[in-house]
């Protein structure tokens, strides 16, 4: 069907007119005639103008489907309330219980096995093949079984540089989004031992090799609309099927969503806006400015509004701590039965670094000024300072000294011009 879009220049949004008529052209009403429709969306820890689609959507087709349905793609993220859902879909309560009475809402369960359904198994020779011979083993893939009582799919998302796959978006929707532990902890981890610098920011990577694959095997019609976010609208939106979609997406993001800079900064604060609740999130503020971390400096992720670590997670990560990638590599026997997504999430945190002779040298320094409590930030490995003796404005505009102030840290990405090696 090919790719209906609509892009303005940097500083300007569509409106939503612009994106009421992207809908209309990539979903005819003949097409969805009596059709039972799931709509996959992110949680609230993504910046998207959900409501403008999900509403355009409805209007267009929700007149002669069978059924408009919403998931939302929790991925291992918490569950989202129904005032929360309504939220994300910028409705009220009395137009949910109103003209969107009849749409049901979903969240992912990503471990309830019974809410799953296997797909398939990614085989070991794929694997090889896919991660450039990092890996070799079967892979089994599972996702959210309420998948399979639709006819249509339709994702809607925006698209970002990300540590995991390079950009999210596409069919990083269903996987992890809406997938099962086995293949998310796969492909996680095979992020992490590749690095955070080494894939975020680039489009085509082993990650998204292995997504795409999985993609692949959910056999549902598909069509994908890829928001590229600026403030809070968009600056482009791309509809058609994932694997069209979804690369004019990225090239857009690498241009809207990248930032620039001459020179290494020796103090980073990260500003983690209130929509990242906990430091599994929040920990983008690490991803997308390490590229531009000195050697030797402290990241600073100021996030007063945070008291914890990881609700899914915390278990794994208070055990092990955040480490740099070989400190697991090189212990694997140790940590290899361990849940992989939560051990990458540790490696992305703490960023590069060493571990030689049973000493850890990290090449910079990650410090929490957050609720978590000092002795909660020293087991886990990480640094600590008290938010009430920071003020953000103290940081800003000090770039020529190497201290760099970012206000709503986490979804731009921060580069240098001409990047070290490890980059």
């Amino acid at each position: 069907m090919g790719v209906f879009s609509k892009k303005v220049s940097e500083g300007s949004l569509l409106t939503d007119e612009q994106a009421v008529e992207v809908v209309a052209k990539a979903m005819p009403e003949e097409e969805f005639r009596g059709r039972k429709v799931l709509l996959i969306v992110p949680d609230a820890t993504r910046t998207a103008p959900v409501g403008t689609m999900f509403k355009a959507i409805h209007e267009q087709v929700g007149g002669v489907s069978a059924a408009i349905d919403v998931m939302i793609a929790l991925g291992t993220h918490q569950a989202m309330s129904e005032a929360a859902i309504e939220q994300r879909l910028e409705i009220t309560h009395d137009e949910r219980t109103g003209q969107y009475a009849a749409v049901q809402f979903f969240n992912h369960a990503w471990d309830d096995p019974s809410a799953l359904k296997n797909i398939g198994t990614i085989s070991a020779d794929e694997i090889s093949d896919l991660s450039g011979g990092l890996f070799e083993m079967d892979v089994p893939v599972e996702v959210n079984a309420k998948l399979f009582d639709y006819d249509h799919i339709v994702i809607i998302g925006p698209v970002f540089p990300h540590e995991v796959v390079g950009f999210s978006g596409g069919n990083k929707y269903l996987f992890p989004g809406v997938a099962g532990p086995q293949v998310l902890n796969f492909f996680h981890w095979l992020g992490a031992v590749i690095t955070t610098p080494k894939i975020i920011g680039h489009k085509w990577t082993p990650v998204r090799k292995v997504v795409d694959r999985a993609g692949a095997m959910v056999k549902i019609p598909k069509l994908a609309f890829c928001m590229v976010i600026e403030s809070d609208g968009m600056s482009g939106l791309f509809a058609g099927p994932v694997e069209e979609a979804w690369p004019a997406a990225a090239d857009l993001s690498s241009e809207r969503h990248t930032r620039t800079m001459e020179k290494p900064f020796h103090t980073i604060l990260a500003c983690a806006p209130e929509m990242y609740d906990e430091l599994w999130t929040a920990g983008k503020c690490m991803y997308k400015l390490e590229p531009v971390l000195a050697d030797g400096g402290e990241l600073i992720i100021y996030a007063p509004h945070i008291s914890d670590v990881c609700i899914a997670h915390g278990e794994t990560i208070e055990k092990v701590g955040y480490h740099c990638r070989d400190y697991f590599l090189k212990q694997w026997d140790q940590f290899k039965d361990m849940p992989w997504g939560a051990l990458a999430h540790c490696v992305h945190v703490k960023g590069l670094g060493t571990y030689e002779n049973g000493v850890e040298t990290p090449r910079a320094e990650v410090t929490l000024a957050t609720q978590i409590p000092e002795a909660k930030c020293r087991q886990i490995n990480l640094g600590y300072r008290d938010p009430a003796t920071i003020n953000p404005e103290d940081f800003a505009n000090r770039e020529d000294e190497g201290i760099l102030l970012v206000p709503h840290a986490g979804e731009r990405l921060f580069r240098l011009a001409n990047p070290p090696a490890w980059a």
